[in-house]
C-alpha cells in the first residue's frame, strides 16, 4: 500500500478509536455549549416552543457540519492530532486527501456503530468512510501526546461543567417564576424579621422549571442573606396559560 521510500505506516485501531472518542467528546462539549448560547438564559420564559425548537435544530445542524469537517487542517483532528495520526491519500501516503473527500469521509460517522463495527474486523483497517474517500489514516508519531491529552480533556471537562453551572444559575435567575419569587420574599414579613432585614441573594440556586403550552410549574431554593441571619427559601409557583406565574407556596428555614 505504501511507496518503498515511505516511513510511514497504518495507525493502529486503537489509536483511531481513542482518536475518535476524544473528538466526540470534544465536539459534543463544543456542540451543548453553542446550542446553550443559541437558546439564550431566558428560554424558559418562551411560550412558544416551536421557536425554541427551530434553534436547537438549527444550532445543532451547524455543530455537526463543524464535526464533519473536523479534519480538514492537514488531515488532523483534535483527537488524531494528539494520537499522532493524520487522514492521508491511499495512493499516496504523504498527500492529504481534497476537503470534499474528508468530508465525505465522516459523513459515514454518522452511522458510527456500524463504522466502529467494519474497522475493527478489517484486514485494510479501513472504515466504510475511508474505502469512500480512498483514504487511510496513518501513524506520524510513535508516542501519543499524553501531556496535552490529559490537560486538554480536563481544562475542557472543568470549563464544560462550570459554563453549565452558570448557564443553569442566569437561566433561574432570568425567569419570570424567579423575579415573581423574590418579589414575594421581599413581602414577606416573617422571612424580613427571621432574616433582620434582606441584604442580598445567593448568586447560585437550584430548581426546576417546566412550561407547555403556556402552563408551569416551578419549585425554586433561593438563599436569602440577611442582616441577622440567612434563610432558605423554597418557593412554588404555577402559571396558566393566560395568566402570570402565581406563588402557591413559600416556606423558609435557616441556612446550614
Amino acid at each position: 500500500m505504501f511507496p518503498s521510500s515511505s516511513n510511514l505506516r497504518l495507525a493502529s485501531r486503537k489509536r483511531r478509536f481513542a482518536a475518535f472518542v476524544i473528538d466526540h467528546f470534544l465536539f459534543t462539549v463544543i456542540l451543548v455549549s453553542f446550542i446553550f448560547l443559541v437558546i439564550g438564559t431566558d428560554f424558559t420564559n418562551q411560550e412558544d416552543t416551536a421557536k425554541s425548537v427551530i434553534s436547537i435544530l438549527a444550532s445543532a445542524s451547524v455543530g455537526i457540519l463543524i464535526y464533519l469537517f473536523k479534519d480538514c487542517i492537514k488531515g488532523n483532528s483534535p483527537g488524531k492530532w494528539m494520537l499522532g495520526i493524520a487522514v492521508r491519500d491511499e495512493h499516496d501516503p504523504h498527500h492529504i486527501p481534497a476537503y470534499y473527500k474528508l468530508f465525505l469521509r465522516n459523513v459515514f460517522l454518522l452511522i458510527w456503530p456500524l463504522e466502529a463495527i467494519i474497522l475493527a474486523s478489517s484486514n485494510e483497517k479501513k472504515r466504510l468512510g475511508d474505502k469512500a474517500a480512498n483514504a487511510i489514516v496513518v501513524q506520524q508519531n510513535k508516542k501519543p501526546k499524553l501531556l496535552p491529552i490529559i490537560s486538554i480533556i480536563v481544562v475542557t471537562f472543568i470549563s464544560f461543567f462550570t459554563f453549565i453551572i452558570f448557564f443553569i444559575a442566569g437561566a433561574l435567575k432570568n425567569s419570570d417564576s424567579y423575579k415573581i419569587s423574590i418579589a414575594e420574599i421581599e413581602q414577606n414579613k416573617a422571612i424580613i424579621e427571621e432574616t433582620g432585614g434582606i441584604v442580598e441573594y445567593g448568586m447560585f440556586l437550584s430548581g426546576s422549571i417546566s412550561t407547555r403550552n403556556g402552563e408551569g410549574e416551578a419549585d425554586l431554593k433561593i438563599s436569602v442573606k440577611g442582616k441577622l441571619k440567612d434563610v432558605k427559601v423554597r418557593v412554588n409557583l404555577t402559571k396558566s396559560a393566560e395568566e402570570n406565574w402565581k406563588v402557591v407556596n413559600i416556606e423558609y428555614h435557616p441556612e446550614n
